[in-house]
């Protein structure tokens, strides 16, 4: 973004945009921000709001960089270690090149308790890390007096525990506190009452809650309500109330609800203050009393490196028993302390707009309660280290809470979050302590807090991830600084990824440049992975895992991967790894973030369900009826626009370009017709070629007769068919919400819309039938020349059936008619005799619809379509950024959730590579716009009972070995033989092979398994189902486990 001219980069920002909105972005690329401490916490954050695009920051460190730096900095090298570089100078130009539009600075000078502060005032947000809390309170105290203050942020990571900290002044101004659209509601009814209840249309869901604000239009009756605004309260989940409604006019029918939006005052405490009485959000409901036990253990751990001058020593239990010491007496000196307001409150829920915040008290807890003696030897023991996976997680809230500070969108942090990993220290306890301490290489930091045994187990990982997208660079990043796949005899990372990298990528997948756009993802990504970690064994493939890929990605492929992690966008290509992942036993790390929000999930062999065991309802079809002739909201009429492109410039051409392929001359198809041929599709493309424009007047002709079709005969035709009187069986009106009544566009060629579905319909028209134009050919002059020249046909109405049933899909084509092809032949001897019909006059070129290229004119037609229809039904237009979004099925994305997500992958990969038991394992939800995360325990694995004490899981395969001559009577015996229960029914795939009921199965049995399922010449093995007889007569066979039959036995 170019300070000056404050232009947003599209092509770089399109997918942030839509999570934060231009003017949140344009205050963003107005800002200043210092960060102190070049750590891996620092790193993080730097690259995370240098990809968002602030508009200068300056780093600041005073260390050197060291060889523990290589384990933590992703942007430290080994030649940084030798030369002895300060870490942020280290880092400036790895964090500069990230973005051309940031400004990056070092600062290499002394910061600490004598140093002037008041170069700060340049800044709009201070963020520290590895800081003394004596200069932290300096500085926080500092920033909190400045007018307007500046946002103070303080971050840290030790060992397996993380701290985040936020103070924006005392009143901070959000004007837009969740980031979701404002929702409209369609009203079937108000009543006229005190205090009025409005219900919703078809007892759909409003989704708002008590406290907010609504206006209103389109209502018939009570028309005083339209354009006002008035606070809500929720009655039920398809009504709300408003103000008295008793002396308004009664209501007829129609109108809208919007929910309106309004700004927020956030209120923050000092540093010194939250110290002694902090609040906290609660993100983990199994051990909701964590956060203040952290809180008294970072305490006393500030409080020894103030007295010590120095950090614990790394697994030193004098030093854990020293801060244990401190710690108890830190929380008898805060018991003493008043609590805010003299209430002696324990904790407080505070039932925030989206989720619950916890917000406690800890002068009124007694100590006892609060020092957590475990907490506290550990967190001295591991004080020193820095798990990557953590500080990527807290590297990616952090940073999100620095973009609220900077633009006023979100509502932030209230005012601490204590994350931690505590799940892997129960099975650390019986390591030794020399586990834990440095051997001199990159991995120190990350062996101080989970042993060396844990870290050989990660050098050595065979790891498959699928997708190099945000989520596969950054989680590429986490393997680097773990180390995995760098064992000497074993280990492998494995990663494939189809795509191109293209300029949108670089907003949020770190590891690309603006040189690598157009080369492929995978390898790409892995060259820029060996930067940060030399020592690892990457295989980049540019493959589709898919059944077409079944032959690489095979059994053998699977059963040597140790765990698969997936970096996708869709849920199909989820569900398929998830199918390979169960079948070959291997476990499974899932994750997905859609702006600010993200989720993760962990599937462990015998452990968790799988993917596939729970479903997303399916995403909600807009009806057939609704799209075609009754659109009643934007998106209606957005993927109108986007079908009509599908069809004019990529279905109708493919069809052409196919036909002719299959019949080479339009000789040999009249002839063949002629002689009673019927050749499938005939119609359609004897139709286009005789209509096929030869120039460009020609196209701009058919251009205007399309507007004139669409925008006015579609309503004349619809209009006729229900004239605005029409009235229902029931007496009510046909035209009522949500049906609008359209409204014919008369054409004004100085209607800049009406212009620009001109232009960008006539060159799609060029393109797609070769017809070459130059940019004279575009102008205003020559288009209005054309355009005055035609003759539009009057409306003639027809008797055209319009569906209305919501629930009808589109119909099948209407099969041609005798007098159809009769025109058909005409037309195409027409066109042959008119040398119309010669071999480059059967070909089009077919368009993919690429919405990310502002010059292919693709977006231009859909959202000038799209706001014409708009327009004919009184529906509020989308601007072209909108239009992109929905006709592109964008997904918003930014590079905080990602870089949060694939840190709480990480975590839970090391709790697999430990062989963690079920209770480690965490799924988690967060929305960092709120915030909120939640920490909740993986879905147990079911078992699934059949009777005599026979149980299976998911996870169970039965197995059956056989030879040639195995029939399937065979097959069945030997499943009761084996496994002591007979089945009834066998199926392969959708393939019943043996259900006793259907004629003819009974001979099946004497049949070989060869024969039966016939199997591919390589194939090895086939996986069946069964089901067994019920235990009462009339009930449902039991399901049975899949049986996977090889057809010989294996030679092991």
């Amino acid at each position: 973004m170019a300070a000056d001219s404050m232009e947003i980069d599209d092509a770089l920002y399109s997918r942030q945009r839509y999570v934060l909105g231009d003017t949140a972005m344009q205050k963003m690329a107005q800002s200043h921000v210092f960060l102190s401490g070049m750590g891996g916490l620092g790193v993080e954050i730097a690259k995370n709001i240098v990809l968002a695009g602030i508009k200068a920051l300056t780093i600041h460190d005073t260390k050197q960089c060291k060889t523990w730096d290589l384990g933590t900095n992703f942007f430290v090298r080994e030649d940084d270690v030798l030369k002895l570089r300060n870490r942020a100078e280290a880092s400036l130009h790895h964090v500069a090149e990230l973005n051309p539009y940031v400004q990056v600075m070092s600062s290499t000078a002394p910061l600490n308790e004598v140093t002037d502060i008041s170069f700060l005032r340049q800044y709009q947000c201070v963020i520290v890390t590895e800081m003394k809390l004596s200069l932290q309170k300096k500085i926080n105290e500092f920033c909190h007096a400045q007018h307007p203050p500046i946002k103070f942020i303080s971050a840290d990571v030790h060992g397996i525990w993380a701290r985040l900290f936020c103070d924006f002044g005392d009143e901070f101004e959000v004007l837009d506190t969740t980031g979701e659209e404002p929702k409209e509601i369609f009203i079937s009814n108000i009543s006229q009452s005190n205090p009025g209840i409005i219900t919703c249309l078809d007892n759909n869901p409003h989704k708002l809650e008590t406290g907010q604000f609504v206006t209103f239009r389109e209502i018939n009756g009570m028309q005083c309500l339209n354009g006002s605004t008035h606070q809500i309260t929720v009655v039920s989940p398809y009504s709300f109330s408003i103000g008295n409604t008793a002396d308004t006019e009664p209501y007829l029918h129609g109108g809208i609800a919007i929910q309106v939006k309004t700004p927020k005052i956030f209120h923050f405490e000092q540093l010194g203050k939250q110290l002694i009485n902090p609040t906290c959000l609660v993100a983990d409901f199994s051990k909701p009393e964590a956060p203040l036990q952290i809180h008294i253990a970072m305490l006393a751990l500030n409080q020894f490196q103030e007295s010590f001058d120095r950090m614990p020593n790394i697994g030193c239990l004098q030093d854990a028993e020293e801060m244990l010491k401190i710690a108890l007496s830190l929380s008898k000196t805060l018991e003493g302390k008043e609590p805010r307001g003299g209430q002696g409150e324990t904790c407080t829920f505070s039932a925030c707009s989206h989720g619950l915040a916890i917000h406690q008290n800890l002068a009124a807890k007694k100590g006892a309660h609060q020092v957590n003696e475990d907490i506290v030897k550990w967190l001295s023991r591991m004080a020193q280290g820095s798990l990557a996976p953590l500080t990527a997680a807290l590297g990616g809230v952090a940073s999100q809470e620095v973009l609220k500070a900077v633009t006023g969108k979100f509502s932030p942090l209230q005012q601490w979050l204590y994350i931690d990993a505590l799940e892997l220290v129960t099975f650390l306890e019986k390591n030794s302590r020399e586990e834990f301490l440095p051997r001199g290489d990159r991995y120190d930091a990350l062996r101080a807090c989970i042993g060396d045994s844990l870290c050989q187990k990660l050098y050595n990982l065979n790891v498959f991830l699928v997708g190099c997208g945000a989520i596969g660079c950054e989680m590429l990043k986490n393997f680097a600084l773990l180390g995995v796949g760098t064992g000497r005899e074993r280990g492998m990372v494995t990663i494939t990824d189809p795509d191109l990298i293209e300029k949108s990528n670089l907003n949020r997948q770190f590891l690309f440049r603006p040189h690598h756009i157009q080369k492929p993802k995978s390898c790409t990504a892995a060259t820029a992975t060996l930067n940060i970690n030399p020592q690892m064994k990457i295989e980049p493939y540019l493959n589709k895992v898919c059944p077409a890929t079944e032959n690489m990605y095979n059994d053998d492929f699977y059963n040597e991967q140790d765990v698969v992690v997936t970096a996708l966008d869709n849920v199909e290509a989820r569900r398929y790894i998830d199918s390979r992942c169960l079948a070959s036993l291997r476990p499974l790390l899932d994750s997905g973030t859609m702006g600010t929000k993200g989720h993760t999930e962990v599937i462990v062999p015998h452990l968790t369900e799988s993917y596939n065991s729970h479903r997303d309802p399916p995403e909600e079809e807009i009806p057939f009826c609704t799209l075609k002739s009754f659109p009643a909201a934007t998106e209606h009429t957005i993927q109108w626009a986007r079908d009509k492109f599908e069809s004019a410039f990529s279905h109708k051409p493919s069809l052409f370009n196919k036909f002719w392929q299959t019949y080479p001359s339009a000789e040999e198809v009249l002839q063949r017709i002629k002689s009673g041929e019927s050749l499938e599709g005939s119609f359609q493309v004897i139709k286009c070629l005789s209509r096929r424009p030869r120039s460009w007047p020609q196209c701009v002709e058919l251009a205007r007769l399309k507007f004139e079709k669409y925008f006015n005969h579609k309503a004349l035709q619809l209009l006729h068919s229900f004239p605005l009187d029409t009235r229902l069986k029931d007496g009510s009106l046909f035209w009522q919400s949500p049906k609008r009544p359209p409204f014919p566009i008369q054409f004004d060629f100085n209607d800049p819309l009406h212009y620009s579905f001109i232009l960008s319909t006539a060159k799609l028209f060029a393109i797609v039938y070769c017809i070459p134009f130059t940019e004279k050919d575009m102008s205003e002059e020559i288009i209005l020349k054309i355009i005055s020249g035609l003759k539009i046909q009057e409306f003639r109405p027809s008797n055209k059936v319009v569906q209305t049933d919501e629930t009808v899909r589109k119909p099948d084509p209407i099969p041609i008619s005798s007098e159809d092809e009769r025109n058909a032949v005409l037309q195409l001897e027409t066109a042959i005799l008119a040398n119309e019909a010669k071999k480059d006059d059967l070909q089009m070129k077919e368009l993919s619809f690429e919405k990310d290229d502002d010059t292919n004119g693709h977006i231009d037609f859909i959202t000038a379509a799209s706001n014409l229809r708009a327009k004919m039904y009184n529906i509020d237009p989308a601007d072209r950024l909108k239009t992109k979004r929905i006709a592109g099925k964008i997904i918003p994305a930014i590079a905080t959730s990602t870089a949060a997500v694939s840190g709480l992958v990480a975590l839970e990969l090391i709790k697999i590579v430990g062989g963690y038991p079920f209770q480690a394992y965490k799924n988690c939800f967060f929305n960092l716009a709120i915030p909120i995360i939640v920490f909740t325990e993986a879905a147990e694995v079911r078992k699934t009972e059949i009777r005599n004490g026979i149980s299976f899981t998911i996870w169970d395969r039965w197995t059956v070995y056989g030879k040639d001559d195995f029939t399937l009577l065979d097959f069945i015996n030997a499943v009761k033989e084996k496994y002591g229960i007979e089945p009834t029914m066998v199926v392969q795939g959708v393939k019943m092979l043996y259900v006793p009921v259907m004629p003819g199965h009974v001979k099946r049995l004497k049949l070989t398994m060869q024969k039966l399922v016939k199997p591919a010449a390589n194939k090895k093995y086939v996986d069946l189902t069964v089901s067994f007889a019920p235990e009462t007569d009339g009930e449902e066979d039991l399901p049975g486990p899949p049986v996977r039959y090889y057809f010989a036995h294996e030679n092991n």
